[in-house]
């Protein structure tokens, strides 16, 4: 045998055990038969993450197959509903005596293991990739955490939604931002995650079936929260931005946005929390190499600080340095004295 066989047979051997971590590690929750035509030349990334008893996956893998069979749900039922949001690629759902669906870059799926079903991952062309990708988040957490017996969801099963607004449309942001932090959360962070998800997912569900009543007062607390939170990140431009503008748009008052606010946040209010967004924002896109030329005002009033002193004064209070020294050395540029601004 030539070494370029050997090579070959050894590259086949690690990519056929790379394909079986993966298949072994997404059936920790979710119990299932996988496939892939692409064994030969497997490739993939998971980021799994605790969160007490919701699980988050954040993964990329070739085009595969994941079967669970009439035979596996009577063997064993976790009893476990598993939320996706597709980005890259499809999922074409096919389950017996129920029409077939597909889910597109930006659909939330949700399925429940206490049902068989057939689902093909239809990859897509990739940059670098040497094969079709698909590239997916998720969470999978006990059927029990929800407010709603699953028998009463099981019409939302098996369905793609394309979250616009309201409660539906955090369920996209907050797996975005999960997936963005997941290696640097602390534990306390994600002790106190694992709730928040399964909040949100319980207000949205409940809200599809009419069924709002079920929600505990801790859930709809969170769930509010929530909403304050992206509609502060959705209007950090808007120098208008007061907690009084924030309450009208929830249709509450000023002094229950404050308490609750307060309470969800571990004492920081939402005035103090609305700051601290805009500086982290400013402190991003002064780093940004494709905003280099965009003066150091205008980024700071498209984070709502207008004025430029004002500006100054709260980013150095925050990150020790004037917003244009951190640009220098985020940009690996060389200082020059100059005014700030």
């Amino acid at each position: 045998m030539t070494a370029t066989k050997q090579d070959v047979l050894e590259r086949k051997r690690r990519s056929e055990e790379r394909f079986e971590t993966w298949r072994d590690l997404i059936a920790l929750t979710r119990s299932c038969d996988a496939s892939t035509p692409y064994t030969d030349r497997f490739s993939a990334e998971l980021r799994r993450l605790e969160l007490g008893p919701v699980t988050f996956l954040g993964t990329s893998f070739p085009a595969a197959q994941f079967k669970r069979t009439d035979a596996q749900v009577r063997r064993s039922d976790p009893a476990v509903f598993h939320l996706t949001l597709m980005l890259h690629g499809r999922l074409n759902l096919v389950r017996p005596h129920e029409a077939d669906f597909t889910a597109v870059p930006g659909d939330i799926t949700l399925l429940d293991s206490s049902r068989p079903y057939h689902l093909r991952a239809l990859g897509a062309p990739l940059e670098g990739a040497e094969s079709p990708q698909i590239n997916a988040l998720g969470i999978d957490f006990p059927t029990s955490l929800l407010p709603v017996p699953p028998h009463q969801l099981r019409p939302l099963l098996g369905r793609g939604y394309r979250p616009q607004e309201g409660t539906a449309a955090l369920i996209p942001d907050f797996l975005l931002s999960l997936n963005r932090q997941a290696v640097s959360l602390g534990p306390a962070a994600v002790s106190r995650l694992g709730p928040v998800v399964v909040d949100l997912v319980s207000a949205w569900l409940t809200e599809e079936v009419e069924m709002t009543a079920l929600l505990s007062p801790e859930t709809r607390r969170r769930a509010l929260v929530e909403n304050v939170r992206a509609f502060v990140r959705r209007n950090l431009h808007d120098t208008e931005l007061t907690p009084g503008v924030i309450a009208a748009a929830h249709h509450i008052s000023v002094s229950y946005l404050h308490r609750v606010f307060t309470e969800e946040s571990g004492g920081e209010t939402v005035a103090a929390w609305t700051r601290r967004r805009r500086l982290e924002q400013a402190h991003r896109d002064l780093a940004d190499p494709a905003q280099r030329g965009t003066p150091i005002h205008v980024l700071a009033a498209r984070c709502g600080i207008p004025r430029p002193d004002d500006f100054s004064r709260a980013f150095r209070a925050a990150y020790g340095l004037s917003p244009r020294d951190h640009r220098r050395q985020a940009l690996g540029e060389a200082p020059q004295p100059s005014a700030e601004g």
